[in-house]
């Protein structure tokens, strides 16, 4: 099949046209390269900054158009598939829907999909949006809202939604806001993953690493977690060392994160997703979101290699503390985090799943 892939989150995108092409696929790339984080991609449009970089990015897209039509598949990342307006983006959905034979959109991330059903039907016990039946008020989590919620970037998802051959969901969490609305149309597939380690190492310290980013630690929780471990850090000086990556570029952040043995990921998720799943390849111990529906919707019945914590604390605190004190764990913890990306997220046997809903979806269309 002859495959365009638009758009990028931490290289998923990257990663499943690897796999694709292992199969026998003629793949493109098109993305902006998840801003900062650059990974590859076959055509560039990543936009310049301010208003004429809108211009910019708009007349590029213009000049391309000819090479995003004639594909058996499109896929979008997200509903905001290029760095436009939602306004901009409709006549670029309409015009791949036309020239193209099936699109299908990636409910990976950030969509009003996700937000609504975070904040109004709370399908979650926890979530960006909620904690239980409360609707949570961080700075981010409104601002989110107001971005999705009665915008054109509503009117566009939904739009997309409706009309799209196939939705494919890359977690458990994206899976209950999308499955419900369109059964018949939106399949779960894991996300890829291209290389993994075959060693473990340990060290004398229990190193934890936590990637910080200032305007969303609140609400990933990452906040808590530094917390938890920091308490933890006074009260064993000699057992643990904590790594922060704060503003750091993405090579020296990987090389933070491959030198520890813990890492400290979304507290509010049910699920691992691309950084958790890295950093679980690596053989490093995901501390996180691995709730009981995480192993169900992927049929996992022995691995149980992250250490779920409750959205507190206390949690995190006992969680961490049971690392410390039982380091005896930490080797099988790591085996089977590695075990986990190689027997679930393996990009060739994702891309394989892929395939067969794209072939699925191509004799009905």
């Amino acid at each position: 099949m002859k495959i365009l892939l638009i758009g990028e989150y931490s290289n998923v995108h990257n990663t499943l046209a690897l796999g694709l092409r292992a199969l026998g696929h003629k793949v493109c790339v098109i993305s902006n390269g998840d801003f900062w984080k650059n990974y590859p991609r076959d055509i560039d449009v990543a936009r310049r900054p301010g208003k004429l970089g809108g211009i910019l990015l708009l007349m590029r897209l213009w000049t391309l158009l000819p090479k995003m039509r004639g594909y058996d598949v499109v896929q979008l990342i997200n509903p905001i598939f290029f760095e436009l307006r939602a306004e901009r983006l409709f006549f670029f959905y309409k015009y791949l829907r036309k020239h193209n034979k099936t699109v299908f959109l990636g409910a990976f991330g950030m969509d009003w999909y996700w937000v609504h059903t975070c904040t109004y039907e709370k399908p979650l016990r926890y979530s960006d949006f909620n904690f239980g039946d409360k609707v949570r008020e961080d700075a981010i989590a409104k601002k989110d809202q107001r971005d999705w919620l009665e915008t054109a970037k509503e009117k566009l998802n939904k739009m997309i939604a409706t009309d799209c051959d196939g939705i494919i969901t890359g977690l458990y969490e994206y899976q209950v806001c999308y499955h419900p609305k369109f059964p018949d149309k939106t399949q779960f597939i894991p996300y890829p993953i291209s290389t993994w380690k075959s060693d473990i190492t340990t060290h004398n310290k229990l190193r934890i690493f936590v990637g910080i980013s200032k305007e969303r630690s609140a609400y990933k929780g990452t906040d808590v977690m530094l917390h938890a471990a920091e308490d933890l850090a006074k009260k064993y000086p000699t057992k643990v060392e904590i790594l922060k990556a704060e503003g750091v570029p993405f090579a020296q952040y990987q090389h933070m994160m491959d030198n520890s043995d813990v890492i400290l990921d979304q507290l509010y998720a049910y699920t691992p997703a691309m950084n958790a799943l890295l950093a679980m390849s690596k053989g490093i111990i995901v501390v996180g979101g691995g709730e009981p529906e995480n192993y169900e919707i992927i049929n996992e019945t022995e691995l149980r290699p992250i250490v779920n914590v409750l959205p507190n604390v206390e949690s995190v605190y006992h969680e961490l503390e049971q690392l410390i004190l039982h380091p005896e764990r930490i080797p099988e913890l790591k085996r089977q985090s590695i075990e986990y990306v190689r027997r679930h997220h393996d990009y060739i046997k994702v891309a394989r799943q892929y395939e067969t809903f794209y072939k699925e979806k191509n004799r009905n269309a």
